[in-house]
């Protein structure tokens, strides 16, 4: 019986491995229950990296602290639970050692399921929030070819077990025609427009467009001329969600062709006002909202049937 397997990359505000766990595989129950079909085996690949940055931001935290200024500044709290850590855990994965950590850990938690692929076997994607940007800097980057990773000790090896992750996924790497084929990406709470800008003046080795558009194009013959379905799902209070419908004919040219996307609002109440203020729904709240929202469970449920 084939298997369906389900990628789990986090992104911001998670620094416990078994709290994710827990909340990537209740999700995954309820799109089992909510699908109805007992046939269908899905199998989760939950890749974890936030313990990586705990030590980076308390030092730096410290540091701000330190300041004598520092309690003379307005939503200190906020800047560090919410600010510091979205910037910080963006700025630490960007940086060569930290993100060649993350790679160890999709070698470690990720590799191993998805070279033992069977053929027909299927992979859906589920990242959030920062998760979308680090699983599509490791597919589509052309930072992680550059030879002098090999000749440093902090990232040694990092840039061949890029290459292993790339093959495992059919239409990437040097054998495109090999390796599990995705059949659904859904991205929570996505910041992907905001990481765009990297390479908005040009050619850039953050570019993500080039073999992205590949893989769509190896896709989209492969599931016989259909376009593979993106779900991009959004609360309107989480200010980490943007859309994506607009900017990806702009950054991929006819390769929208191979892709039907489509940005999902996961909440339709309105603006709330309580006690006089807007009570910030940020990260704590609306950020978090995707994993026990019905309207993602619904969604992935019909596109994983």
């Amino acid at each position: 019986m084939a298997t369906d397997y389900v990628l789990f990359v986090h992104g911001v505000k998670h620094r416990q491995p078994d709290e994710f766990n827990r909340t990537a595989q209740d999700l995954l129950q309820n799109v089992q229950r909510t699908m109805g079909d007992r046939d269908r085996t899905l199998k989760p690949i939950v890749v974890f990296w936030g313990d990586l940055n705990v030590g980076p931001q308390a030092s730096l935290k410290q540091d701000l602290e330190a300041s004598p200024q520092w309690r003379k500044l307005w939503l200190t709290d906020f800047r560090i639970q919410e600010v510091l850590e979205f910037a910080g855990d963006a700025a630490l994965y960007l940086s060569r050692h930290v993100g060649a950590q993350v790679v160890q850990r999709f070698r470690e938690m990720a590799l191993p399921a998805l070279q033992g692929a069977q053929p027909g076997d299927r992979l859906h994607l589920v990242t959030h929030s920062l998760g979308s940007v680090i699983l599509f800097d490791l597919l589509f980057a052309a930072r992680w070819d550059d030879p002098r990773l090999d000749g440093d000790a902090s990232t040694h090896q990092t840039r061949a077990i890029v290459q292993q992750l790339r093959e495992a996924f059919f239409g990437l790497g040097q054998r495109p025609g090999e390796g599990i084929a995705i059949s659904s990406l859904h991205t929570l709470g996505s910041p992907i427009a905001l990481f765009s800008l990297l390479s908005v003046t040009g050619d850039s080795t953050h570019d993500l467009t080039k073999d992205m558009r590949s893989l769509l194009q190896n896709l989209y013959h492969h599931r016989g001329l259909k376009p593979l379905p993106w779900y991009n799902y959004m609360h309107p209070g989480d200010p980490i969600a943007y859309p994506l419908q607009g900017l990806i004919p702009r950054l991929m040219g006819n390769a929208q062709l191979y892709v039907h996307l489509r940005d999902v609002i996961t909440e339709h109440r309105g603006l709330p006002i309580t006690a006089g203020r807007l009570p910030l729904l940020w990260g704590s709240d609306a950020h978090s909202s995707y994993w026990k929202s019905d309207t993602v469970v619904k969604t992935m449920a019909a596109a994983m049937r």
